[in-house]
């Protein structure tokens, strides 16, 4: 099957243009006629069905939580991007769409990063207008702070709660449409599969997770917006409940999965401290802006912290390593998550790490210096030109605390340490996933009428997120991008008349969930399915981590099948599937991570260069930086399902071009 990007053509500044005004419409009086699925109610999900109820369709949203207010969308803390240049500091729209191509390390597709730049604006005057409280300066004007990658301030943000702002803002917008009827919500359901009749996608079995009942509904197009797959992990700092299995439905049903090998690891997580740990937590990329990151310099100093001989604050300025300082001096501590995260594994594996683990893995995230500065300007704001130094420090940690006080106070309930006089311990953890479902330009997978949004398509990140770009592509994406391409979609359907769930292909989809249902509950094994995904989980880390290599790679493959096949054999869930149920939902989920985690490690098998998240030792230059390898392997990686075994999936290969980018070597020195 060839694919088929849907690229308009013309110059990268008028394609979205040119392609929204030949876009066939449906007209008001016709859209009552038409169904839409949405699942998932994050921001994407949420902004989609807001939207698309608004326009007049018929919406159904599913979400597994209890409350689209739960959605992990609300876990996001620093920020949203938009090209508004309010710094006057020689922001852009392109400059903002190379620092993403760039910092993706030349592996997205041009014209959708390019259409994300576009639209950005638009996002943060939608969200003003909603009421959300962005952070603003003394005159009132919108503030904004810098993120990995780039070298202006582009960052829009609420204290360190912007994800939940953001979430509550599309939530009052869904809410309305809930209450004028336009939105029907099914919380607490879960989609278990897509439902294709005559090889278009015509609806969804759903699981009421109450009570357990398999439920048909049927549409004129389903919109998955199910967020990422980094809880194939086990510890990653997603929710707990963060799964795959709404993507990996569709992909099972014909719907291609593109660069899944493309993984985030966040460098700024509190590191892992125990082995009954059930995830991790992000400390925000925000802290960057104002946290120097450092180690020891030298070994003997890291064993003495490690071993609570000896603290941060009794090491010597001279005596520390501000490594991204020294290794980067353009970008400094904010260069982008893949570089920070490597480099930091590179200084504990070298021995230098300072968290007293089995592992010592851990590095400093310093404010003192931040607190000194901001301190001195603000006393002389005040007039006092010679402040003490404990007046300093005290208007230092105030500013600080304005700023990121929610932060420090997580910090300080999970540490129990006090990040204002001590340095936060940070070390990377897998956050974000670049790859998912395959999707064209108006984001539609391989599966007429089945459209894919937010984290759960592969289309604007390339190898690697830039931080605050999450929240602006589920935004671009359920506000300003798929209000016009699925109405173009959809222009064809106002003559189908409503859809039977009555039909052969409901029911045979609904007999094949109950069966996996069934072979779980009568399975007479003996582990849980905590014990399998943790198993997996380390399987990933080690060897589909953040560093990968031949050997390990096809190492995993082999043991994820192993593994695989125990699970199936040995696994237990107790109780009925027609009850609350949280062990049943959490086996159909670690399944599909499962078929989920070999396809990841063949990708990465496959992928013979280093680029972005995926790096391959074999392959990287004298300093330790990612080689790409742009004649062979600059394409997207869509993988077309052919069974559980992934070693038989069949690759599809999406050549990348750049018309308007010059591609580079990435350099943040």
């Amino acid at each position: 099957m060839a694919l088929d990007s849907k690229i308009p053509q013309g110059h990268i500044s008028e394609k979205w243009t040119n392609h929204k005004n030949h876009l066939k419409l449906v007209a008001p009086n016709n859209r009552p006629k038409i169904d839409v699925i949405v699942v998932g109610t994050g921001l994407a999900g949420a902004s989609a069905a807001a939207s698309l109820g608004e326009m007049g369709y018929n919406v159904k949203a599913f979400c597994f939580q209890d409350s689209p207010r739960r959605a992990h969308s609300i876990a996001a803390q620093g920020g949203i991007n938009a090209a508004k240049n309010y710094q006057n500091d020689g922001d852009s729209i392109y400059r903002l769409f190379y620092d993403t191509i760039k910092g993706g390390d030349y592996r997205a597709r041009e014209a959708n990063v390019h259409r994300l730049a576009e639209v950005s604006g638009n996002i943060i005057d939608q969200c003003v207008a909603q009421g959300v409280p962005f952070a603003r300066e003394y005159g009132g004007l919108l503030d904004n702070r810098s993120f990995g990658g780039t070298q202006v301030q582009r960052t829009f943000y609420a204290a360190g709660q912007t994800g939940q702002q953001l979430l509550l803002g599309a939530y009052s917008a869904l809410s309305r449409q809930i209450g004028l009827g336009r939105v029907k919500m099914y919380n607490r359901h879960e989609m278990l599969d897509i439902v294709k009749v005559d090889g278009k996608a015509r609806g969804i079995i759903a699981r009421n997770l109450i009570t357990g009942e398999l439920e048909r509904h049927s549409a004129h197009a389903v919109i998955i917006a199910s967020g990422g797959y980094g809880n194939v992990y086990f510890l990653s700092t997603n929710a707990m409940g963060s799964n795959v299995t709404a993507a990996w439905k569709i992909h099972k049903k014909g719907a291609f999965f593109a660069n899944p090998c493309y993984v985030q690891i966040h460098p700024t997580c509190i590191p892992v401290h125990g082995t009954n740990q059930s995830k991790l937590t992000l400390m925000s990329e925000s802290l960057r802006n104002s946290g120097r990151i450092w180690v020891p310099k030298k070994k003997e100093d890291a064993e003495a912290i490690r071993a609570g001989q000896l603290k941060p604050t009794q090491i010597a300025e001279e005596d520390r390593d501000y490594y991204l300082e020294r290794r980067y001096p353009a970008f400094g501590n904010l260069v982008p998550r893949d570089v920070a995260s490597r480099a930091a594994k590179e200084r504990c594996d070298a021995g230098f790490g300072i968290e007293a683990n089995d592992t010592n893995e851990g590095v400093y995230l310093d404010f003192s210096t931040e607190i000194k500065n901001k301190g001195k300007q603000a006393a002389y704001a005040q007039g006092n030109h010679n402040p003490s130094e404990a007046e300093i420090i005290a208007l230092g940690k105030k500013w600080v605390e304005e700023k990121y006080g929610n932060l420090f106070q997580m910090y300080e309930k999970i540490t129990a340490e006090n990040p204002y006089e001590t340095p936060m311990k940070i070390y990377p953890a897998v956050h974000y996933t670049m790859g998912g479902v395959w999707v064209d330009y108006n984001l539609m997978s391989t599966i007429p009428g089945c459209f894919v949004a937010g984290e759960a398509n592969f289309s604007d990140h390339g190898a690697n997120r830039l931080g605050a770009s999450a929240l602006m592509q589920g935004l671009a994406d359920g506000y300003f991008v798929l209000p016009y391409t699925i109405s173009n979609y959809l222009a064809d359907e106002i003559r189908t008349g409503k859809i039977s769930t009555d039909l052969p292909e409901f029911v045979d989809a609904e007999n094949e969930v109950r069966q996996s249902i069934e072979r779980f509950l009568n399975n007479n094994g003996s582990k849980s399915v905590d014990y399998f995904h943790k198993r997996l989980g380390h399987i990933m880390w080690n060897k589909v981590g953040m560093a990968r290599n031949e050997q390990g790679l096809t190492e995993a493959i082999a043991e994820i099948a192993e593994l695989r096949e125990e699970f199936y054999k040995d696994v237990y869930v107790p109780g009925s599937a027609n009850e609350l149920n949280p062990e049943l939902e959490k086996a159909l989920r670690v399944a599909d991570f499962m078929e989920l985690g070999q396809l990841m490690a063949k990708d990465a098998l496959l992928r013979k260069e280093s680029c972005g998240g995926h790096f391959r030792e074999e392959y990287q230059d004298a300093e330790g930086e990612t080689l790409r390898d742009d004649e062979n392997f600059s394409y997207v990686a869509a993988w077309e399902y052919q069974g559980s075994d992934a070693g038989k999936s069949v690759l599809h290969k999406e050549e990348l071009k750049y018309e308007f980018i010059k591609i580079a070597a990435r350099n943040y020195k």
